[in-house]
């Protein structure tokens, strides 16, 4: 484990944008010192507004988050943003189609924004999105976004990870809102329906109202039974700039509510959890592959030629390996 140096953190917590993208660098490619910039940084953790936005493919999640940037650099706000893009089959690495759409405000100094890879990884998110959220928040931006990849009905990684999660729906989503009501409009904080300019963009915002109002949501409830937040919907236009104001007052009222009641608490006992077990999974998988390698490696020479079934295989791997 290499150790930070009292230097670096301190670069990195004065905001130093060639120090945070040396860090997030670092700990995205599990690079030898990543476990203790996570160690170091703890202590300065706790400070942002972390921001998660998730939507189908196409519902104009970075175009909105654009738009977002310029309300927030308004009022005087640092802002990061983390990307996470689709792999490309070729490098592996992120296609950076969400950066190129957010070019108006990315030079700005008080915006940061780094597209990463999923790498294959489920959810949403890539593995080390949540390490790279903690480097941003010890550099003391006021709010950070996440962005997920396009995700379908089960990729609800975002809630591991956001204080505020807000799921974006392009208009036209009709009778679709009944096949995807059990997995991702569940988890949303606030629903945004984008490209509201549209004419069908009313009805859009009139089912994921009647969703809600039928009881299709994740709520947090106080001793009486009474939601402590009542999800909304907000309708916007990165176009137009209709609704950017709206939502980011929503935002804060749900950020207020989050400090302030057990809303708060709830959400951050649930992010820990999902943190502590994600870690150690990693762990897990990382050990276990660096202990076994070699003998992975001739045991699919054997499965190969059906000398060995990839069932006994494993059970001998993991009845001989000390993780």
């Amino acid at each position: 484990m290499n150790a930070i140096t009292p230097q670096a953190l301190a670069a990195i917590c004065a905001g130093d944008r060639h120090a945070i993208a040396r860090t997030i660098s670092t700990v995205e490619n599990g690079d030898p010192g990543a476990d203790a910039i996570a160690r170091a940084i703890a202590p300065h953790l706790g400070r942002a507004h972390v921001i998660g936005i998730t939507g189908a493919p196409g519902a104009g999640k970075s175009t909105l988050i654009n738009a977002l940037l310029g309300e927030f650099l308004g009022r005087g706000q640092r802002v990061a943003v983390v990307a996470v893009d689709p792999s490309s089959p070729i490098t592996g690495g992120a296609v950076l189609g969400d950066r190129v759409r957010m070019g108006e405000h990315g030079a700005h100094d008080r915006v940061f924004i780094r597209s990463v890879s999923a790498r294959g990884h489920p959810g949403g998110l890539s593995r080390a999105t949540a390490s790279i959220v903690d480097v941003l928040d010890a550099a003391r931006f006021d709010t950070v976004i996440v962005e997920t990849v396009g995700a379908g009905q089960s990729e609800v990684a975002i809630t591991g990870l956001a204080d505020t999660r807000i799921v974006v729906c392009p208009p036209g989503l009709g009778d679709d809102v009944q096949a995807i009501k059990a997995g991702i409009l569940e988890i949303a904080d606030i629903h945004v329906v984008s490209k509201c300019d549209r004419s069908d963009a009313n009805r859009t915002i009139t089912d994921l109202k009647t969703m809600l109002a039928m009881g299709i949501s994740v709520s947090i409830k106080n001793n009486d039974g009474k939601p402590l937040w009542q999800v909304p919907v907000v309708g916007t236009s990165a176009e137009t700039g209709e609704g950017i104001r709206e939502l980011v007052a929503t935002m804060d009222r749900h950020r207020d509510a989050h400090r302030t009641t057990e809303l708060g608490p709830a959400r951050l006992r649930r992010i820990a959890e999902y943190r502590t077990f994600k870690t150690a999974e990693d762990l897990l998988r990382s050990r276990f592959f660096a202990s076994t390698s070699e003998r992975v490696a001739a045991m699919v020479e054997r499965i190969s030629r059906r000398e060995l079934d990839p069932f006994a295989a494993s059970d001998e791997l993991m009845s001989n390996v000390a993780l």
